[in-house]
Order: structure tokens, then C-alpha cells, then sequence
């Protein structure tokens, strides 16, 4: 039948930035599917702790009022979503992340940020996995389609239909969809068993972001470096902020 029928975990944050060294989280959305239907959720609306710049309320709609009245305490919900994830890779279920790499990277800075236990320290030592990330497979499995890369450009183009852009659950859903339909195109995709397709991103990821950086610096930017590593980069890697 293929990982891509059974049991998927899609995740999304929208966050009070690009960064995510740097950005908090302002929504997060954890949706199970199955065949591309969503059967069960969980959401979380935070209190960041900084004010959300307008840029970042244009784009999820969560006004610094709203946040401040009806989200939960920044740490608490790091910490709860992470919980989740974890529960998910013990039982070695897939979570899918549109661009991982970024939703990964933001939840282990914030987990550093409050002192909390890292996704790796909560799963004896093991890194999370297995993720599957849909901007990384179908970045590798059609990579001379022109054109954007985005959640709403790639959904389009595997007929995925995206509710309301940029609100973390209706992004969760699309990415699980996503997954799925990339692996319904390609079957060699559909043939690799979730480990392994979680290695092969892993080195996918790495090729794509050396090429990146190849063409960069021949169009000019000598200094140009493009980070590799996937699905996230470690907390230590990161500045050692507090609050």
C-alpha cells in the first residue's frame, strides 16, 4: 500500500518570522491523515512573549492583542508540541513539514530558548525522524520545473487544494496531501519505506543546497554559503539566546 496511504502527521508553525533562529511561534497545527483525510487535530495559539510585526500579522492574520488575550504561554506550547511530535516518531509514524527545515529548526530554538528538553533528548538520544518534507522530495523528483516552490505553487500544481494559506492547520492538511500526491506521481517515492526515505532527504537536501550555493557564487557572491543540513539544524548551532 505504501507509507503515503497510511497514517501521516502533518505539521505546521506560523511563527512571528523568517528566521527561525530568531522568530517565535505564534500558531502551530499537528493534523493526522490517512488517505488524505484528516482525522484528528491539534492546535495551539501562543502568547510569543515579543510583539508580532505587522509583515507577520498581514501574512497569518494573529494581531498582537489576540495573542496576548487568548494564547498560552510561549514555553508551554513549545513544549506541548514537541510532546506530540515525539509521541508520533517513538511509534515511527511520519510527521510531514512543508520546508522542515525551517518548522523543525524554529521548534528546537524554542525549546532551547525556555530551557526545555530538545525533540533529540526526549527521544533517548535519537534525532526525530522519520519527517517527510514535501518542498525537499519534489524539489529532487522534478527538479527542472520552472516556476515557484512555494506550499500554494506546489499544491497547484499536484491539484492539491489549499484552504487558506498560511493558517497553520489548513497548512498542516495541504502538506500531508501533498505527501501523499508526490508519492502517487512518482512511484519510487511511494516505493521507499519511511527510514529510508528520511535518509534520502537527508541527502537530497544536502545536494540541492551545494548546487545553491555553487550557482550563487558563480553569479557573483564569492562568500555565499547555503546551509545543508536537514530536517533541522541543531539548538547549538544557534545563538545562545535567553529570555
Amino acid at each position: 500500500m505504501g507509507w503515503h496511504r497510511e497514517l501521516l502527521i502533518g505539521f505546521d508553525l506560523e511563527t512571528t518570522g523568517t528566521d527561525p533562529r530568531e522568530a517565535r511561534i505564534v500558531t502551530g497545527a499537528v493534523i493526522e491523515v490517512r488517505a488524505g483525510e484528516p482525522m484528528g487535530r491539534r492546535e495551539w495559539l501562543a502568547d510569543p512573549g515579543v510583539e508580532i510585526p505587522a509583515d507577520a500579522v498581514a501574512v497569518h492574520g494573529i494581531s498582537n492583542e489576540r495573542a496576548a488575550a487568548e494564547g498560552r504561554p510561549a514555553d508551554e506550547v513549545a513544549d506541548a508540541i514537541a510532546e506530540v511530535l515525539v509521541s508520533y516518531w517513538r511509534t515511527g509514524v511520519p510527521v510531514v513539514a512543508y520546508n522542515a527545515a525551517f518548522d523543525l529548526t524554529l521548534l528546537s530554538a524554542e525549546l532551547r530558548r525556555y530551557g526545555l528538553p530538545s525533540l533529540s533528548d526526549r527521544l533517548g538520544g535519537l534525532d526525530p525522524a522519520p519527517v517527510v518534507d514535501p518542498y525537499t522530495i519534489d524539489r529532487w523528483v522534478d527538479r527542472y520545473r520552472r516556476g515557484k516552490r512555494n506550499l500554494e505553487a506546489v499544491c497547484a500544481e499536484y491539484g492539491i487544494v489549499l484552504g487558506a494559506a498560511h493558517d497553520a492547520s489548513a497548512d498542516a492538511l495541504a502538506a500531508a496531501r501533498l505527501a501523499s500526491a508526490i508519492a502517487d506521481r512518482h512511484p519510487k517515492i511511494a516505493s521507499l519505506g519511511p527510514a529510508e526515505l528520511h535518509r534520502s532527504q537527508i541527502q537530497w537536501y544536502a545536494q540541492w543546497a551545494a548546487d545553491f550555493q555553487a550557482f550563487l557564487r558563480r553569479k557573483g557572491d564569492a562568500t555565499a554559503v547555503v546551509d545543508g543540513t536537514w530536517p533541522l539544524r541543531e539548538p547549538a548551532d544557534l545563538a545562545d539566546e535567553r529570555v
